[in-house]
């Protein structure tokens, strides 16, 4: 459950930006500073009665620099608790380990590859029941869904790499419709979409990306609509398995989110300059970024996401696999690596690094746009697109 910090007692309702800037508990009550202290203890005393001397046990059950970004995080995304794990992959699993054997989660076709393959393995192994659906396909997930129990929907939105949108009110109906939950991965969308509110039982972040925002930490972040007994199953595996964060990094987590509003707002204002430069150049198959007019999904995207269209998107460029692999060799303000989400922006060439079953097209590169001035980013993506033309 969250605590209540007495962060601005004064003000009935301050904004969650200003909440945000302050890391959520702005003043430790026993020294008076301004940034929470690490608490590095594994282990904890207790009273001549035996009874613990405060809320900590051991360092698997949940460390007091977990507290702060545990709160500030469900108060984002509008949610009764949040957990922190170790990684991205390290929450997404915890969630998973909660369906029952040979249970059914249905997943989009496109979504990241290290969770879809996590998935794939489950299934091969008989563990759970995957089926995939096409998300570009209107109702194939109420249809994917349809006449069979499902305990868990897993989807992504915008679905990272090729950032189609998928419409989170209707997956809710879809999957409680079909006795199950829904778990939305909004990793590329923190702040610009809220799942919760639109009816998703389970939000997830991996920290490691914009939550953090500098390309030094790695984590996982799921929140819960409401604290139930599935909530209870997600905090025993986190528990047991002892996927936890380090308190150092935990640390590091905060201090990462207290400028998320202004990174995120930079990042994707400039994103949305960059898809609508290269939106028509010829040198460029497609752009794929939900805010332009021009993308499928659009309309649904403007109807869910409250705070710009995210600072993630991807071009396929023309003259297929060599040219966009000669353009993610060129860039030199772009750096040319996994993950997103940082200050630095980066470029990737998806199908070097996707599983051989992936269906990204080879001449897609992902763009992570960071916080440089978005004319310097424009004039090395032309420069690098000048370069895969030779």
């Amino acid at each position: 459950m969250c605590h209540d910090w007495g962060v601005f007692g004064k003000i009935s309702s301050p904004s969650l930006e200003t909440e945000t800037v302050h890391g959520g508990h702005p003043v430790d009550p026993v020294t008076g500073g301004i940034v929470p202290p690490i608490h590095t203890s594994t282990t904890y005393a207790r009273d001549a009665d035996y009874r613990l001397i405060g809320d900590y046990l051991y360092g698997r059950h949940g460390l007091p620099s977990y507290r702060p970004v545990e709160d500030l995080a469900a108060r984002l995304d509008g949610g009764a608790d949040a957990l922190l794990f170790a990684s991205g992959l390290a929450g997404f699993s915890a969630v998973v380990e909660t369906v029952a054997p040979g249970g059914r989660i249905v997943a989009p076709r496109v979504m990241y590859y290290g969770a879809q393959q996590w998935l794939r393995r489950l299934d091969s192994l008989g563990r759970i029941d995957l089926t995939l659906f096409d998300q570009q396909m209107p109702h194939a997930l109420e249809e994917a869904v349809t006449g069979r129990d499902t305990e868990l929907v897993w989807i992504e939105t915008p679905v990272n790499p090729t950032w189609d949108v998928i419409d989170i009110a209707g997956a809710a109906r879809a999957a409680h419709g079909a006795g199950g939950r829904l778990a939305v991965d909004s990793t590329a969308a923190p702040l610009t979409t809220r799942p919760i509110d639109l009816g998703a039982d389970l939000t997830f972040h991996s920290a490691t990306k914009f939550y953090n925002g500098h390309s030094d930490v790695g984590g996982g972040i799921v929140i819960a609509a409401n604290s139930d007994g599935q909530w209870e199953q997600i905090l025993d595996v986190r528990k047991h398995q002892g996927g936890v964060m380090g308190a150092f990094e935990a640390w590091l987590l905060l201090r990462g989110m207290r400028t998320l509003y202004l990174r995120v707002d930079r990042a994707s204002e400039s994103a949305m300059t960059l898809a609508r430069h290269f939106e028509d150049d010829p040198r460029v198959v497609a752009v794929l970024y939900p805010g332009l007019e021009s993308h499928p999904g659009h309309h649904i995207a403007r109807a869910q996401m409250t705070r710009g269209f995210g600072a993630m998107l991807s071009i396929r460029v023309a003259g297929g696999h060599d040219a966009a692999r000669a353009v993610a060799s060129s860039t030199e303000v772009f750096v040319p690596a996994t993950s997103l989400g940082g200050v630095e922006s980066l470029i990737e060439h998806r199908a070097a690094v996707e599983p051989p079953e992936s269906v990204v097209p080879d001449d897609l590169l992902r763009l992570s746009i960071g916080i440089e001035p978005v004319d310097d980013l424009i004039a090395d993506l032309e420069m690098a697109l000048d370069a895969g033309r030779r």
